[in-house]
């Protein structure tokens, strides 16, 4: 059974930044395709980025420049640093293992964290 556990997640000023951790279990991150999405209230869960094992990343456009996604093969670990902050950055952020088709739907994810709460104040 494949569990993902986020962390890293609190409330920061705008301009701030914060390292989101994305820990995982029963599923070898090294060779797995893994996403970062995002979900504001009242909102829809929105793509942030996505780390194939082998080739480029691909980041939103609204985050790209300011988030950059990292791996720590020896602690099975996934990261997602944030810099430069904004209050629409507001979130819950989740990590997810990709499963296959488009890399942005969620549909094509198979394996999700509970999320980690991200607050940007003005």
């Amino acid at each position: 059974q494949v569990q993902l556990v986020e962390s890293g997640g609190g409330l920061v000023q705008a301009g701030a930044s914060l390292r989101l951790s994305c820990a995982a279990s029963g599923r070898t991150l090294s060779t797995t395709n893994m996403g970062w999405f995002r979900q504001a209230p009242g909102k829809e869960r929105e793509f942030v980025g996505y780390t194939p094992w082998i080739g480029p990343d691909t980041y939103a456009d609204s985050v790209k420049g300011r988030f950059t996604i990292s791996r720590d093969n020896a602690k099975n670990t996934m990261y997602l640093q944030m810099n430069s902050l904004k209050p629409e950055d507001t979130a819950t952020y989740y990590c997810a293992t990709h499963n296959r088709g488009t890399v942005y739907g969620t549909g094509s994810y198979n394996y999700w964290g509970q999320g980690t709460q991200v607050t940007v104040s003005s």
